[in-house]
């Protein structure tokens, strides 16, 4: 008699929100309670961001996976051995995650605010997608958090809100923000002085706020007419509400 095949694991993408523990939802609490194998990303000598904001509901019975970043900041996103390391990284990094999956053993991947907004969860997910049963558990957005800090709502009534990644070239910055009601420009650090100059640019200096570390114990918020003039954390994003236009 033949053995019958172990049954695979399900590859769950967890939003763990921006920072704050308790902006974790309750499917998230209950589905990375329930999985024994727990993955995320981290840098050399950190167990990154996620790992920290969801470290209540880990236990001794859960197998930890860090996946370690061979490379950060040390080298340029442009460079081509940056591209190339980061990709042969995610290649075994999703290797290591499918040996569990195939053995039975389901695998929940913790994600800084939500899996498909921007998260790194995205690179696993294209790796895995139609090999393994795969879910993903949505969170609290990093935009969400720091918009909650404003002293107005980030959009009204017809206001269309542009999410812009920073790292465009100025030109395109402007371009986008030229066209916004209300904008979100993610991926700062050494982008905000590029950003600065195109949001002033686009003439809206006058309404830009800059966030850094929203939801997180060390959080601030200015103008970003008084933000930092060198660079800016990666958990920090510039946010121009809208004026609440009807059309």
């Amino acid at each position: 008699m033949s053995t019958p095949p172990i049954p695979t694991g399900t590859f769950y993408g967890i939003g763990t929100g921006p920072g704050d523990p308790e902006l974790m939802t309750l499917k998230a609490v209950r589905v990375l309670r329930a999985c024994p194998v727990v993955a995320y990303f981290c840098k050399r000598g950190s167990r990154g961001n996620a790992r920290r904001i969801a470290g209540a509901f880990l236990t001794d019975e859960h197998t930890e996976l860090p996946l370690v970043y061979p490379v950060t900041t040390e080298l340029p996103v442009e460079h081509p051995d940056y591209g190339r390391q980061i990709e042969e990284f995610f290649d075994r990094s999703a290797a290591e995650v499918a040996a569990h999956l195939a053995a039975g053993r389901s695998v929940v991947a913790l994600n800084e605010g939500d899996p498909f907004f921007y998260g790194s969860f995205m690179h696993l997910f294209l790796r895995l997608a139609g090999r393994f049963p795969v879910e993903v558990v949505p969170g609290v957005t990093s935009m969400a958090g720091c918009a909650a800090l404003l002293p107005t709502p980030l959009t009204m009534r017809d206001d269309v809100l542009s999410v812009i990644p920073g790292t465009l070239g100025e030109e395109e910055l402007v371009r986008a923000l030229g066209t916004a009601d209300a904008a979100v420009v993610m991926k700062l650090g050494h982008n905000l002085p590029k950003v600065r100059r195109a949001v002033r640019a686009a003439g809206l200096e006058a309404r830009a706020w800059y966030v850094e570390r929203g939801t997180m114990a060390d959080q601030r918020m200015l103008p970003l007419a008084e933000a930092p003039e060198d660079g800016a954390p990666y958990f920090s994003m510039v946010l121009i509400p809208g004026r609440g236009l009807r059309r």
